[in-house]
């Protein structure tokens, strides 16, 4: 959940004390390329106040129009879809005859919206079901494997930060990082052991860790949706993370410093309990090389690096499903092909 759709609940909240109707629309399905993807909101209001985005363009506009003129239902859900005939893809500006489908629920219990921003705000993932017949919503603890799914009567959706961040370091690069990574969807952690770090760090909704480095790492139990990066300089406290770090199912590790200090890194953790491939997985220098100097510049770099392998694991896992698919089919109409004929044959 980046904080475009986090500002969407909090914009639901705020407009609770007025009289006008409000509605939450949420992308449910998209066919072809598209600007947003399933599970983005927008909050619209009923005199075409909205916030958030479903695809960064005209559909907003059309959902505008349409709640300023009544056209909306209050007292329903509407599927509507964008982008079915190719006038329409040119009409709503929908790149390579892209289509979606989005779901316009009105909002008229607004309960659930505060439980919602509650939960999210302890960092705890959510698992919002919206039965359509009474416009109901239940609220459930998620994991992170779970995903937006709609079978037409109910649409389930995921809210919270779905991925983790642990920065060891609690400077300038770091103030940056984290700042950006929680508008890209992450629950940020910064652990530093030096008092005088701790003291000056000011970054809102991180979490704020005074143990050492690699005790850090396992305190916060890595999975695959973890990215740790050390921005310390300090190799006493980076390299303490990066040898639990390392041996991880952590997703990404990285590590600040030119080419010849990672290279000496390397060096130091091959002295240790860690074999070539654990110290292959190293991302150092951390980042993408773009030339950047500055901290922002930095952390652009990093998060830049991160939404690239993001995406190419997010494309590899579709892929493999599809090919799952494709081999269970397969499988099938062999297994059919081979049962007998148990069909009488009368002569």
């Amino acid at each position: 959940m980046d904080s475009v759709d986090l500002s969407v609940l909090k914009t639901l909240r705020e407009w609770q004390a007025g009289d006008l109707p409000l509605w939450l629309v949420t992308v449910v399905e998209t066919f072809g390329s598209s600007p947003r993807p399933p599970g983005a909101m927008l909050a619209l209001r009923g005199d075409g106040l909205a916030v958030g985005s479903v695809s960064g363009g005209c559909i907003e506009d059309d959902l505008v129009l349409r709640a300023q003129r009544g056209e909306l239902a209050i007292d329903r859900c509407d599927v509507l879809t964008f982008g079915v005939t190719r006038e329409e893809a040119k009409r709503f500006r929908l790149p390579c005859g892209g289509v979606i489908r989005v779901v316009v629920e009105p909002v008229r219990d607004t309960d659930w919206v505060e439980q919602a921003l509650q939960l999210v705000h302890a960092h705890r993932l959510v698992r919002r079901t919206l039965h359509f017949d009474s416009l109901q919503v239940e609220l459930h603890d998620a994991s992170r494997t779970d995903c937006i799914s709609f079978d037409g009567a109910t649409l389930t959706t995921v809210l919270g930060p779905r991925w983790r961040m642990l920065i060891i370091g609690a400077g300038q690069t770091s103030a940056y990082l984290s700042r950006m990574a929680q508008a890209l969807d992450y629950q940020v952690f910064v652990c530093d052991p030096r008092a005088e770090m701790r003291h000056t760090w000011d970054v809102p909704e991180t979490t704020l860790m005074s143990e050492m480095p690699d005790d850090a790492v396992l305190a916060l139990q890595v999975d695959n949706s973890t990215v740790i990066i050390a921005l310390t300089h300090d190799p006493k406290l980076d390299d303490m993370a990066l040898l639990e770090a390392l041996k991880s199912p952590a997703f990404y590790v990285g590590a600040l410093g030119s080419l010849a200090n990672n290279k000496k890194r390397r060096e130091r953790l091959a002295m240790f309990d860690l074999t070539d491939q654990e110290i292959a997985r190293l991302h150092g220098p951390v980042g993408l090389n773009i030339g950047s100097r500055t901290p922002p510049e930095i952390a652009v770099s990093i998060l830049a690096h991160l939404i690239s392998m993001r995406n190419q694991s997010a494309e590899a896992a579709c892929a493999a499903q599809i090919i799952n698919a494709v081999q269970a089919i397969n499988q099938n109409q062999i297994g059919n092909q081979a049962q007998p004929n148990k069909q009488e044959v009368c002569s």
